[in-house]
């Protein structure tokens, strides 16, 4: 690596984020990159480049570590609903005059035949549930049960799906399912159809990964809350594809 190489630190835990890494590393040669995972998930997958694990303090303590490890750019690849993350790095790189973009995969569609109901937070999609279905499947990660913990919801059973197992407070009626994705249609049909699901419940993730939930359910005639994802930053540029996010890694560093 020259000494001269553009540092870029990278926000990821996302498969964006990880793309984006595998292909600086793999045609960059004048790249740096750092990829900060939050730590939550016990086994993530690690992407080439240099990996660090854990909090930064909060916006000033992103903003000295920009400084002290000589930042070059900040990507945002974190997951849509980041929000207290994605915050922060705004506020870290205007602390340390930094150039940052968020790299954002599209949010879903809603296409014929679909039942969707939007909710603005977690709380909303909880309060929905009592009028649409009585067997929740919930894919929303393990992060912000409590919202589905109430005594309201009591009488609902609920399928949890996330990566690690959730911790309390949780649905009193619950069975968790401890899977990561890619997953496929076969296995989303059959899910529904083996535990008698009449709603599903997900944020507006966006991507192909867990996207065929939404098709099974539209199959199944089923109903959806989604959970809108909250909004970048004010005037921070977005990248949509991990080519984007590189495209403008190099334009930002390309000479003149």
């Amino acid at each position: 690596m020259p000494a001269s190489a553009v540092h870029v630190l990278v926000l990821g835990g996302t498969t964006e984020a990880r793309r984006l890494a595998e292909h600086l590393v793999a045609r960059d040669s004048g790249v740096r990159v750092t990829t900060s995972l939050a730590g939550r998930v016990a086994a993530p997958r690690l992407p080439p480049g240099e990996v660090r694990v854990g909090g930064f303090g909060g916006p000033e303590g992103l903003a000295a570590w920009l400084r002290e490890h000589d930042v070059d750019a900040l990507i945002d690849a974190t997951h849509p609903f980041a929000a207290a993350m994605s915050r922060n790095a705004a506020e870290a790189a205007a602390l340390a005059h930094v150039p940052l973009l968020a790299l954002r995969r599209p949010g879903w569609v809603a296409q014929d035949g679909d039942r969707w109901h939007s909710a603005g937070s977690l709380a909303e999609a909880a309060g929905l549930l009592p009028a649409l279905g009585e067997r929740v499947f919930l894919t929303t990660g393990r992060m912000g049960l409590a919202a589905f913990a109430g005594p309201a919801l009591d009488a609902l059973w609920f399928l949890v799906r996330s990566v690690d197992a959730p911790e309390p407070p949780c649905p009193a009626r619950m069975e968790v399912l401890l899977d990561r994705g890619p997953f496929g249609l076969d296995g989303e049909r059959e899910l529904l159809r083996r535990h008698r699901i009449d709603v599903l419940v997900t944020k507006d993730s966006g991507g192909d990964a867990t996207a065929p939930k939404l098709t099974a359910a539209r199959e199944a005639g089923i109903p959806v809350v989604v959970v809108r994802r909250p909004p970048v930053p004010d005037g921070v540029p977005v990248a949509r594809t991990p080519d984007e996010a590189a495209h403008w890694v190099r334009r930002l560093h390309a000479p003149g």
